[in-house]
């Protein structure tokens, strides 16, 4: 793949979303990193690249290995717009045979309607590739990766925007999920 996509991506990345500094976060621990990557996801160019980069990251990566996936998608908000991005870049490729469908994970179930929990194209039985924006300590998308389970589906991968590095790779891959990073802490910042 061409690195300019990606690397025009780390631009808007570090333009608009990464910060550093001292913050504490929503797990309550407290980082000199702070990540919005929905600044990134909402803004129509930094959309556009996810969808990009992330779907050639599915094809070359994810694919390869668990040829079945049908679907993706995580927990609303932060994995809703990136699920979206790349299932629509999936459509555009015509060389690869595979379309994603896209769905997003209520942190509730619904209390009115069908009290669905799960919205959008989800289907019991499809192999998934679960999506968040930021890892951490994994919380978010562990939480994910049981709801989808818990509908019937099998989660194969984890794909995120930025895993910050702090454990939660290691707590997702700790269910024999592995993780598909497009960047990390490492890959933006180097060893500093």
């Amino acid at each position: 793949m061409n690195d300019a996509p990606k690397q025009e991506l780390l631009d808007i990345l570090l333009a608009k979303s990464i910060r550093t500094g001292h913050f504490v976060l929503a797990s309550g621990k407290e980082s000199d990193l702070y990540c919005d990557c929905r600044v990134t996801a909402l803004d129509a160019r930094g959309a556009n690249l996810i969808g990009q980069v992330g779907w050639e990251l599915v094809k070359k990566d994810i694919l390869a290995q668990f040829p079945n996936v049908s679907s993706i998608g995580g927990m609303t908000m932060g994995a809703d717009p990136i699920s979206l991005a790349i299932g629509m870049y999936s459509s555009l490729d015509q060389t690869c045979g595979t379309t994603l469908n896209v769905f997003t994970v209520r942190k509730e179930a619904k209390d009115h309607g069908r009290g669905k929990r799960i919205e959008g194209n989800f289907e019991s039985g499809q192999e998934i590739i679960v999506v968040d924006d930021v890892i951490t300590t994994g919380g978010s998308t562990l939480k994910a990766i049981d709801a989808i389970e818990a509908e019937g589906g099998k989660v194969v991968a984890a794909l995120v925007l930025v895993d910050r590095e702090e454990g939660g790779r290691e707590a997702i891959e700790a269910r024999d999920i592995p993780v598909f990073p497009l960047f990390t802490r490492q890959s933006i910042f180097g060893s500093r």
